[in-house]
């Protein structure tokens, strides 16, 4: 099997893309580009709020 290449922006834009270019297709009928956003979304190091959720309990 290859390696894990965690989602990004750039590729979860890429998948919106093909799937707005083809409605009917697997991707945009499936859900996989809602998935692959917010798949880059948890993985935005931007994102760092999500262990400061923690320190508060």
């Amino acid at each position: 099997m290859g390696r894990e290449t965690p989602m990004d922006w750039e590729a979860a834009d890429r998948i919106a893309e093909a799937g707005a270019r083809d409605p009917h297709s697997d991707t945009a009928v499936s859900g996989f580009d809602d998935r692959a956003a917010a798949a880059a979304a948890t993985n935005d190091p931007r994102n760092d709020d999500q262990d400061d959720d923690l320190d508060d309990e």
